[in-house]
């Protein structure tokens, strides 16, 4: 397995590519290789596998969890979805930042969002499955969101008027975030 890191502009976001063999068959790719993951510095330990599916207009986010920290392993493997990451860490040089990618099962590459990063994804195909590896277990009690459409971030994203859950729609700002006690748990270092 070839892998490769690309660095975004927020510090510790990246983007990874693998080799992927494909012949008129299809092809085969190594989604993690613990080893060359812990080469790049990148976590080798994942605990948890999610597996999303949504419709074409759904917005899903902008999702974190403090306790434990969970960094997550995100990829497209069905359709098409704008995948975002908000950089969320008191002292980053990059707080309130945000790098949001095109990412799809055609393309097939994937971003690692560390902890300190709140992540969400909206689905441009009619249909997309969204799969993603995190480091620590869900914790509903120390979990929570940003607004997808907090002014104070500005994410532009691909879609007007997205299909939101009850929870997604009332989450917090950034700003909001940010004065609580809890956003101590992700300290820009």
């Amino acid at each position: 397995m070839t892998l490769t890191l690309t660095p975004t502009p927020l510090p510790g976001l990246a983007i990874l590519r693998q080799t992927i063999a494909e012949d008129d068959r299809g092809f085969f790719m190594e989604v993690f290789k613990k080893q060359a993951f812990a080469e790049l510095g990148l976590p080798a330990e994942f605990v948890q596998d999610n597996h999303s599916r949504s419709s074409k207009g759904v917005l899903r986010g902008l999702h974190f969890q403090w306790n434990p920290p969970q960094g997550k392993l995100i990829r497209v493997t069905v359709g098409e979805a704008f995948v975002v990451a908000v950089d969320i860490r008191k002292g980053s040089p990059t707080v309130g930042k945000w790098y949001g990618q095109q990412a799809s099962a055609v393309k097939k590459e994937q971003i690692w969002a560390p902890s300190g990063f709140a992540t969400g994804f909206c689905v441009l195909s009619d249909v997309a499955e969204v799969q993603y590896k995190c480091t620590g277990e869900y914790n509903p009690k120390c979990e929570s969101g940003i607004r997808w459409n907090d002014p104070g971030v500005g994410i532009q994203w691909p879609i007007e008027h997205p299909l939101l859950s009850p929870k997604d729609a009332a989450a917090q700002t950034l700003s909001q975030w940010l004065q609580k006690p809890e956003s101590e748990h992700f300290r820009f270092v």
